[in-house]
Parts: C-alpha cells; sequence; structure tokens
C-alpha cells in the first residue's frame, strides 16, 4: 500500500519499522517539529530520526489546519495513513483524504483507557491485561470503529516497558491488520474509561496508600515524570520498590529499606535524590542515618 506514517514517540517507531521492513511504501512521514531538550537545543523526535535514516520524506508541521497543509497531504495519493500517537489533532479533510482512510495505533482495548495515558492508567487502575486496537479514525477521541484488537498480559512492568512490549505487539498487529483489513465494528458502549493526560502532581507518593497502590504508581510513573516523595528537605524519586506485609506508621521508615504505607509496606530498591544520579536505596538510607521508628 501507498501509506503516509504519522507518529512521534518511541513507541511508534516500531510501527514505522514494521512497514518498511516488509515492503509498504510509505509516501511521507509526519512527524511532531522538534523541540527543545538536552538544555535548550531543538531535538527531532524518535520518529524523524529514524525517518531520515530509513531514508524517508519527513514533514513537520506545526499544525493540519491550514489549507495548504492539507492539500499538500491530499496530494500524496495515499492508500492510507497509519497514526501512531501523532500528537495533533486531524481535521476531517485529513482523516477523509487516504482511500482506505487513517488507521491508528492504540495502546488499549477499547473502548477501555481513550485518551493520552492508556498504558500508565492501566496500571495505575491495577489491570491484569492491556493490549493494542487498530481502529478507524473518526473526530471523536479514539472513538472510531475497530478493526483488530490483541491482548497482553499486565505483570510488574514499568510504563516504560510495557509501552516498549506494546509496540511491538502493535507493530505486528498492524502488518497483519494491513494485509487482510477487516471489516471494521463499533466500539462497544458500555466499558468507556478516559485516559487523562498524566499530571505531575499525581506523581507525589502518598504514604497513605496502601502498598499495592503505591507500587502502582511508581511502576507507572517509570520513566516519567517518576514518582517521588520529599525526605530531609529534598525531593527524592523512588525508582524502584517492591510491596512487602510489614506494618507500621505510614511513612515511617521500619529498618531494612522498608517504608510503611496505609496497609502493609514499600521495600525501596532503586532512588534518585534531586540534582544526583540514582542509587541504590539502601546507600541512600545510609547517608540519612534514619533509625526504625523515624519518618522518613
Amino acid at each position: 500500500m501507498r501509506i503516509a506514517f504519522m507518529g512521534t514517540p518511541d513507541f511508534a517507531v516500531s510501527a514505522l519499522d514494521a512497514l518498511h521492513r516488509v515492503g509498504h511504501e510509505i509516501a511521507a512521514v509526519y512527524t511532531q517539529p522538534p523541540r527543545p531538550a538536552n538544555r535548550g537545543r531543538l531535538t527531532p523526535s524518535p520518529v524523524q530520526l529514524r525517518a531520515e535514516a530509513l531514508g524517508l520524506q519527513v514533514r513537520t508541521p506545526e499544525r493540519l489546519k491550514g489549507e495548504a497543509e492539507q492539500a499538500e497531504f491530499a496530494a500524496l495519493n495515499l492508500d492510507c495513513a497509519v497514526v501512531a500517537a501523532y500528537g495533533l489533532i486531524l481535521p476531517q479533510p485529513i482523516l477523509d483524504a487516504p482511500r482506505l482512510g487513517c488507521l491508528n495505533i492504540h495502546a488499549s482495548l477499547l473502548p477501555r483507557w481513550r485518551g493520552a495515558a492508556p498504558v500508565q492508567r492501566a496500571i495505575l487502575a491495577g489491570d491484569k491485561e492491556t493490549g493494542v486496537t487498530i481502529m478507524q479514525m473518526e473526530r471523536g477521541l479514539d472513538t472510531g470503529p475497530m478493526l483488530s484488537e490483541a491482548r497482553i498480559s499486565i505483570g510488574r512492568e514499568t510504563a516504560g516497558e510495557l509501552t516498549q512490549n506494546l509496540a511491538e505487539l502493535g507493530a505486528q498487529l498492524l502488518l497483519e491488520t494491513l494485509e487482510r483489513m477487516p471489516a471494521a465494528t463499533p466500539q462497544p458502549e458500555e466499558g468507556v474509561t478516559y485516559a487523562h493526560k498524566i499530571d505531575k502532581a499525581e506523581a507525589r507518593i502518598d504514604w497513605a496508600a496502601s502498598a499495592e497502590e503505591i507500587d502502582r504508581l511508581v511502576r507507572a510513573m517509570q520513566p516519567s515524570p517518576g514518582a517521588w516523595f520529599e525526605s530531609g528537605g529534598q525531593r527524592v524519586k523512588l525508582i524502584a520498590a517492591l510491596p512487602a506485609p510489614q506494618n507500621g506508621d505510614p511513612g515511617h521508615y521500619l529498618g531494612d529499606a522498608l517504608v510503611a504505607a496505609g496497609s502493609g509496606s514499600l521495600s525501596l530498591v532503586t532512588v534518585q535524590p534531586e540534582g544526583r544520579p540514582r542509587m541504590p536505596a539502601a546507600d541512600w538510607l545510609r547517608g540519612r542515618r534514619l533509625q526504625p521508628g523515624e519518618p522518613l
């Protein structure tokens, strides 16, 4: 097929690679413009870097609402567009331009977790499984009819690890879907949930929550923005931890790298104090000289 690929983060790279590997004609790659990073330097998106390495034409419009951008897209004479975490709303003329429309790779089992942060929300909610849905895009937020889905269990992965697993699963599902182009089916009306964008304030650890809830928070906030707490007047990111059965006053140190939660406790494994590199939690606690029974 003659395809335009539209994506921006690492999640989308696996699908771009898959399309290129099996020989689909990628007429153009659309991605977000370079953004400030690395101490303010403009940095191309992961998709742009990969597309350029593959020798593909890259377009980085700030928006797609203008007639010129829409005419340029329509002139590609596409069979379809594949969209994976692109980050721009597609106006109706863009959705209508390809012969088979625009297909979206969404990292959840729709209609659960429509929206911006489906992987993090699935982990936070304690879901036992998630997956990828290939859907036909329409004007609504992830409301379009579904062409295919694939499921995966959620273990103790971080959001970053689960996202990569879903990216690989989605790339394979995309190829299978394009090959057979099944009939689309409407999404169920029941079971709709919304994966709202993660607010940095959500990353602060509340030690009154259960150990299981805090454990899910830590994993959901990795690699970004990172779950954190305050100790000794500084912010400390909790990179990795394990739930444990010991109980105590929430937020108090129990010894042996254990901190009490509302029920159970957390065994701190890896932390990152403000302005310092990651380190074993035991080393940081040794420097804090906390005694069992003291607040963290």
